[in-house]
Order: structure tokens, then sequence, then C-alpha cells
């Protein structure tokens, strides 16, 4: 019989190992005792790392507001504030944690929980099951939701999610809504598409000279379909000058792009990241649903005995590189296969890409049949799931088969290989996406420019992808600033146009009070959560990780925190609605694991006796002993 978090059999070298460091603590921690001397036991210490209040102060009151409870429980727990990169680092590439807080990337399908939560992906890094988590039940269950569909899909990922939420590798702890702001004025671009996104940059149009532009500053933009635009003023608006190029100018409050623009480098990426106007991908997701884009046109079909799924997808015409070499075919091949194993074979062992291995994984092959045709085979994979690959960026090979050699002196601390791919800044960026670079300054700024070879810039485009075109301004400048209030302030003296980081919710009240500028809030399906590193003791034993829960207060979080702009939930799928079974929906309170207390404030007493029922013993100074 195989438990929630025994070591079963059939898990790689790697996990096995693993397992085997902590796997003597998975069962009650009364057994633990009955060999450890009572008299030398030393207090239980856990570290919590998470951002410093100046990178994502959200983040760091979640990590110190667990902290203080720890604490009361009698844990000798401590906040680590680090920046993104090392956080991520430390987290994504080195599993090295105890405990962590961050936000996770979300993902538009559930399948983000495959990787995330897999054992199969404990060998590898990125946001490939961080945690070390191994549960066959649940790896059987998430490779069962690829291949089936509608109900049974459904029913699958109930279970998926309550299983998760009953061992708490992570504890979700709430959706954050995002705020972003524009300034009224010379550019409009549609409000049905979230501020930021590549469709949003693709919709903007220049006013004519006097037009007068409709905007109701005071509404806001949840992302709902409509008609309405949203009047965006360049910075040189005001006084046009012919001689002057105009500059469409974004704030940012996270300094990552200006150092690095990798699109395969997870610790620097985040999903509203500037490399997406960079990189094009074969199809790209506008309003929830899979468009092609590169590609004139993509088919599915079901080949050989019923049971295997097959891509066809055709690219566009005239397709090319920044730098004027041609895009074809063999480039989407190359990039499967290249984010597969990003040694390109050179080494003993594949190294994928951790970035988008929820979707290349589900790839057996890819083929480029003619200069403009590419052959994919996924096996036994529905069409829902298989066709979201279609939005993995594609890479020039001319350019990335430079970088399959081994990284030396990385800082990396992995079992496997680290390619140069994986860890390589890309200062000057190749892609074929809708802007190409131009300069970039280390935590000041990145300078872009339309790319006038784009196939949207040249005519009429058939299907919905000629809904946008390539704007007509002359640069793209992403500017960092110190704060959100910092990104407002330049909003208001019209030194910025709009907001690329997302704003916090003491600004909303600022920007309601502008009438030159508008409030878009949208949801999301990204999520702060609480990370566990399951190979360490007493973590990986359930129990422990379920107490731990149980001292986050997720309402009150939201209240306090987020000031109502999240709804606290559960479920890595969100709080409610039918992607959630009802037994996970939020009312009130968290319906797994409950807070103990309220409005807060612990119930000191109350949570010890979790931990004493755990088989834990106190000191006389109230201090919770390891063993």
């Amino acid at each position: 019989m195989t438990h929630d978090d025994d070591t079963p059999s059939r898990l790689t070298r790697r996990a096995v190992l693993a397992t085997l460091g902590v796997g003597a603590t998975s069962g009650c921690i009364r057994s633990i005792q009955s060999t450890a001397g009572r008299d030398t036991a030393d207090q239980l210490a856990l570290s919590v790392k998470t951002l410093p209040a100046d990178a994502d102060p959200r983040a760091t009151r979640i990590a110190r507001f667990l902290v203080t409870n720890l604490n009361q429980v009698g844990i000798d727990a401590k906040v680590v504030p680090m920046s993104r990169e090392e956080l991520f680092r430390d987290v994504l590439l080195n599993q090295s944690f105890d405990v962590y807080v961050a936000q996770h990337p979300g993902s538009h399908d559930p399948d983000f929980l495959r990787p995330l939560t897999h054992s199969a992906f404990d060998v590898e890094i990125g946001w490939s099951n961080p945690f070390g988590y191994a549960d066959l039940e649940l790896d059987d269950l998430l490779d069962r939701q690829t291949r089936v569909t509608s109900d049974r899909r459904d029913k699958t990922l109930d279970t998926i999610q309550q299983k998760l939420v009953r061992n708490q590798p992570f504890s979700t702890v709430c959706f954050p809504e995002t705020i972003r702001s524009t300034r009224d004025g010379r550019f409009v671009g549609r409000d049905d598409l979230p501020v930021h996104s590549v469709p949003w940059y693709l919709s903007l149009t220049e006013q004519a000279t006097g037009e007068a532009v409709d905007t109701d500053s005071s509404t806001v933009n949840t992302q709902t379909p409509s008609a309405n635009t949203t009047a965006v003023e360049t910075t040189t608006a005001e006084t046009p000058d012919e001689s002057e190029p105009t500059v469409f100018q974004m704030t940012l409050s996270d300094s990552r792009p200006t150092e690095n623009l990798n699109p395969l480098a997870v610790e620097f990426r985040c999903p509203d990241s500037v490399t997406s106007l960079l990189y094009d991908a074969p199809a790209r997701y506008v309003d929830g649903d899979v468009v092609p884009w590169l590609a004139e046109s993509i088919e599915l079909v079901t080949e050989g005995d019923g049971n295997e799924l097959v891509g066809y997808l055709r690219l566009r015409e005239d397709l090319t590189w920044h730098d004027g070499t041609s895009l074809t075919a063999e480039d989407v091949a190359f990039t499967f296969a290249f984010l597969q194993d990003t040694s390109f074979g050179s080494s003993s062992t594949p190294v994928p890409s951790p970035r988008f291995r929820e979707l290349t994984s589900l790839v057996d092959s890819a083929e480029a049949t003619s200069d403009r045709e590419v052959r994919l085979e996924f096996g036994r994979v529905s069409e829902p799931v298989a066709e979201r690959v279609f939005t993995v960026p594609v890479l020039p090979e001319h350019i990335w088969t430079n970088q399959t050699g081994r990284a030396m002196g990385s800082s990396l601390n992995t079992d496997s290989n680290v390619t140069k791919a994986l860890v390589w800044n890309n200062p000057n960026p190749v892609g074929s996406g809708p802007f190409e670079f131009v300069s970039s300054t280390v935590k000041q700024s990145v300078v872009l420019e339309p790319f006038e070879d784009h196939f949207l810039a040249g005519g009429s485009v058939d299907g919905r992808a000629g809904e946008f075109h390539v704007p007509t301004f002359d640069q793209l400048v992403f500017k960092l600033v110190p704060s959100s209030g910092a990104a407002v302030e330049l909003l208001q003296r019209g030194e910025a146009d709009a907001t690329a980081s997302p704003l916090l919710p003491e600004e909303v009240s600022t920007i309601g009070q502008d009438d030159s500028l508008a409030l878009h809030v949208a949801e999301s399906n990204q999520f702060y959560h609480v990370g566990y590193n399951v190979r360490r003791a007493p973590l990986s034993n359930p129990r422990f990780r379920r107490a731990i829960a149980g001292l986050v207060d997720k309402g009150h979080l939201v209240d306090d925190v987020f000031r109502g702009y999240a709804s606290p939930a559960s479920s890595p799928l969100g709080s409610d609605g039918d992607a959630v079974p009802p037994a996970l929906h939020w009312d009130q309170t968290d319906p797994e694991l409950p807070f103990h207390g309220s409005n807060g404030e612990l119930d000191v007493d109350a949570a010890r006796e979790v931990f004493r029922d755990l088989g834990y013993r106190y000191t006389e100074d109230g201090r919770l002993l390891s063993g």
C-alpha cells in the first residue's frame, strides 16, 4: 500500500535518494522520539525565505505573519528576505530552503499542476516540483487528466485538488487582482484586453490631432469584453515635434528585465514579461483562446490506433527574425527539441529548459516537413491540452545552437548539468516578435522599437490575429521606478503612459481622484502560496505541514494586506467556480484547514495542541523541541 507521502517504489534515483533522507519522518513523530535523547533535543527552527518589502511588500507581510505565529507556537522561525533572482535561484534551481512565500506564475490551464507536483519532475529545476513531493497515486491522476476530456477530466482534477489540499506540499493563500493604470491622451488601446499583454500593445492606435477621446477614468476595467477603448498619452503628445522620436513609456518596478532578457531564465521571468514582446509563438492567447499567430493554420488529428494525437502546423509566408534571417519550420522543430534538451545531445542526460516544461513535456517529437510545415507527435494527450503547446515561443536556431555547452562556474547547485542556455543573460536578443531590442541599462531601462518586418506590419492578416497591428510610435521604453507610488506620480506628471508592473491597492484612491488616469483591475491566475521543502524533516510529514497551514489566516491577509483586492483560496485553481470542487469553495474560512483563531489573532493554546497531537513536546518556557 502506498500512502500519500510514503516513498513510492517507482521513483527516479534522485527522488529515491531525496526521500530516503527524510523518509523516516514521514510517519508519526513519536517514533523518532524513542530513539532521540529527550534531554539533548533542540528547539525546532525554520527559515522562511521571501522577497524584501521594497520588491513585494505583500509577500513580506505574509511571511512575517506566518513567522510571528510560528514563534508563538514555540518554533524558532525567522524571515529571510532576498532579491527575486536570489529567491528563485534558491527555491526553483537549488532547492535550498525550508519554507518560502512567493507568487506562483499560474497558468491558463490546470495542467500546470502536473510539472508542479508530479514526482517525475523532482529531478528538474524551475517550477517543476520544487517541493520534492512524491505520491504515485497523484502521479497517475496527473497523467490521466492530460488524456481524458470533459466530465472525466473535471472529476480527475477535482480529485487532484483535494489530494493536494489534504497533503499540503504547498499552501495556497490567495489570488490577487492585478491593478494597473493608463494615462488619457494620444494613443488608445482596447480595454477588453489586459494592460501590458502583447495583444494590448498591438491594439494601441494613434488618434488624429484634435480628436476627442471619451474615457471615464472612474470606471474599473474588469477585463470583460467591451467596445470601449482606453486612451494613453505618449510623453511627446503635448508638444509634438517631428524631429523627435515618439516614445511610449511604461513604468516597471521589477529590475530583472534590465539585467537579463533570456526567455528561458526562470529566475528572471514572470508571466507578463518583456521577452514576450520580443519572441513570437506559433499561437498566442487572446481573450483566453489559443489563436494562430506565427502559424497560418494549426490542425490536431488522431492517427494510428486512435490514441495518438498529431499536430500539423503551417507557418505564415516570409517570416523573419529581427536580424533579417528567415524564420522557417526548422526553427520551430529546433525549438521543441532544444527546450527538451538544451544540451542538444551533447550531455550524457538531457538538460531540459525549466521554463515551458509544462508544455514541451507533452511533445514526443517535432519534425519540419517543409520550409513552412511542422509535424508534432503528442502521443496520448487530449486536444484541449495539446493546443496550448503551440504557445511556446520560437527560438532562432542560428543563435541558440551556440548555447548548448555546459555552463562553467554556474551558481546553480543541481544534480544535472547546466547549459549556457539556462544561465546566459541574452544581452542582444534576436526574436521574431512585434518589437525588437534596441538597448538596456541595468536597473534603469529597456528600450524596444516596433519591428517593421513583422507579419502584422505588412497589411491585412487573416484570422483573429488580423485584429491587431504593430503600433506607430517609434520606441517603447520600460523605465524602472522604485515603487508603485512613484509609477503613479510619473503618470500624473505626464512622464509615463501606463504601468507595466502591477500597482499596490494603496494607489487606487490616487488614481480614482485624477481625471487624467484610468484604473484597470483584472482577475489573475497567479497566486501567493507558502511552499515547503518536503525533502527535509519535519516538513516531510504532511501532518506537520497541515499544522503550519493552520497558522495562516487567509481571509485576514486579504483584507489587511491586499485591502480586498484578492480572493482567499484553498485550491491552487481558485476559491470557487467550475474548476474547483464544491468541498474546496471558500466560505468565510478555509474549507480544509481553518485558521486557529480569528481576525488575524492566533489562538495559541489551540495551535500548540495540534503540535502536541503530532507527538511534539514543549519546554517549560514554551519552546517546541525538534525531537
